[in-house]
């Protein structure tokens, strides 16, 4: 067998990626194993902010929100192509949360997080436009504040792709089925397309999210382990329900908010819920429930209402939360919580909670409780393709610089890349004094050199990981185009197989 690897991390949701990145930055042998795809599950069903959590202030989560304040300026600077700032408006609805109250903690939200690049909370007339007929008469003022927006799947991906370059070994499709513990290591079985392999690492990392308690059922067997409450949270997809490039969020009668946010260009985000769940992860949907829930939320403030057939596509995911006894789904801590134990040889570190704004230091406080060497980096360097000199510009800076290619690739091809790859689109497109080969047009804008780049270099092994995950390309395409990125894939199996061999 060959030497040990220093971290196994299991799971290839934020968290696990982020802690491998982190890992193999400091110098340390680490394999990162995922059973499906990155962010297969919970890091690509979230609602897509990099954000302090507002309504986190009335549980007094103080440290947790100060923390993903912090946190928010400091992804954006080292991912403003997948990062953006977001306007968020806050419609005063009487009876409700009083006015008083929302401003002291919007005024907490802005001083509480060290603010630098985000603009602060301002009053707005909700009588004016863009406001105007788009909500309810009775909503006349609100307040608009800062937060950020991310693609979450491809912060995962590239958290992975970092974790990779510094030395990590990514294996996705690969499972863990079994543990074996020694006095300094641990033997792990893996599963990959059916054959199991044998590794040895000195510790290991249980970043499994829905599944944590699984594995700790493996590596610690005969103990009863029930440290999660699995909560769904559901969203419902719109044709675009309103104009701007701002958010609306909306305060719910039973104490809950719910975002509607722009999506895609085209469409409206809404979401989300919470709900008890006790069924199986891997098979996760939005009820008619849910559905019905997030469409009576919105109506209550849109002046023209939205019915659950109206939705064009819907997704659903389970938050791995931390069981505090809390009698309310909604008060449930998103904080993370550590269980390390070393008690009869090699450590294992189980992560439960925590939410995408923290995966950063979550990282670096999961390596300090392991007590593994290397000091902290990840806070100053940019994620790949995160190099951009203008934050605020982000990918906008790059599709200018990259303008010249939109003969070969079309406009918004260039657009929607440099925003997916930032910097990094030139390993697809190439420069002007080297431009690079499209190949064949699969569908509307998606070349057969983006996805080789995809298989390549961001573990891409089937459609869907290109058209739900890497992308949102699944919501633009028609059927067909659809169903030619799947054929492109099964032609190309052979070659997939090897670079996932790799």
């Amino acid at each position: 067998m060959k030497e040990p690897f220093d971290l196994l991390v299991i799971g290839g949701g934020i968290n696990g990626a982020g802690i491998a990145r982190d890992a193999a930055g400091r110098g340390l042998r680490v394999l990162l194993v995922e059973k499906d795809d990155l962010a297969q599950h919970t890091s690509s069903a979230s609602t897509k902010l990099v954000h302090g959590g507002l309504r986190y202030l009335e549980h007094y989560e103080f440290r947790l929100v100060r923390e993903s304040l912090l946190e928010r300026e400091v992804l954006l600077k080292n991912a403003p192509h997948i990062i953006w700032p977001l306007r968020f408006v806050l419609p005063h609805d009487k009876g409700l949360r009083p006015r008083w109250l929302l401003r002291l903690g919007l005024f907490l939200y802005d001083h509480i997080g060290g603010r630098k690049l985000l603009a602060p909370t301002r009053t707005v007339d909700l009588r004016q436009p863009p406001h105007r007929g788009v909500l309810e008469d009775r909503l006349t003022s609100g307040f608009e504040y800062s937060d950020c927006w991310v693609e979450d799947a491809r912060l995962v991906v590239l958290n992975a792709v970092d974790a990779k370059e510094r030395g990590a070994d990514v294996r996705t499709r690969t499972e863990c089925v079994a543990l074996e513990r020694g006095a300094d290591r641990w033997t792990a079985t893996l599963r990959h397309d059916g054959a199991d392999t044998k590794v040895e690492a000195r510790a290991i990392v249980n970043a499994a999210g829905p599944w944590v308690d699984a594995v700790l059922g493996r590596a610690v067997p005969g103990e009863e382990h029930r440290n999660l409450r699995l909560v769904k949270g559901s969203h419902l997809i719109f044709p675009r329900l309103f104009e701007g490039q701002h958010a609306y969020i909306f305060q719910n009668g039973d104490g809950r908010i719910v975002f509607a946010i722009p999506y895609e260009r085209n469409y409206t985000l809404v979401g989300t819920t919470d709900v008890l769940f006790t069924g199986d992860p891997d098979t996760i949907a939005i009820s008619d429930e849910e559905a019905r829930y997030i469409c009576a939320a919105v109506n209550e403030y849109l002046s023209q209402d939205v019915w659950p057939g109206d939705a064009v596509s819907s997704y659903a995911g389970v938050r791995p939360l931390y069981e505090d006894r809390s009698a309310n789904n909604s008060t449930v801590t998103r904080d993370y919580t550590f269980e390390l134990d070393r008690e009869g040889g090699a450590p294992i570190l189980s992560i439960f909670g925590g939410k995408i704004t923290t995966y950063r230091k979550l990282a670096e406080h999961a390596l300090e409780r392991l007590d593994l060497p290397g000091a902290a980096w990840t806070a100053g360097v940019p994620l790949p393709g995160g190099d951009i000199e203008d934050v605020r510009a982000g990918s906008a800076e790059v599709a200018r610089r990259f303008a010249w290619a939109a003969d070969t690739f079309g406009e918004s091809a260039i657009d929607r890349m440099a925003t997916a790859y930032g910097t990094r689109i030139d390993r697809i497109v190439g420069t002007p004094a080297q431009p690079l080969p499209p190949g064949a047009e699969i569908a509307l804008g998606l070349f057969e050199a983006e996805l080789r780049y995809l298989v390549a270099q961001e573990f891409a092994r089937s459609a869907d990981d290109v058209l739900w995950r890497r992308s949102k390309l699944g919501l633009h395409l028609v059927e067909g185009e659809r169903t030619a990125v799947a054929r492109w894939f099964a032609d190309q199996n052979p070659a997939i197989q090897s670079a996932s061999a790799l």
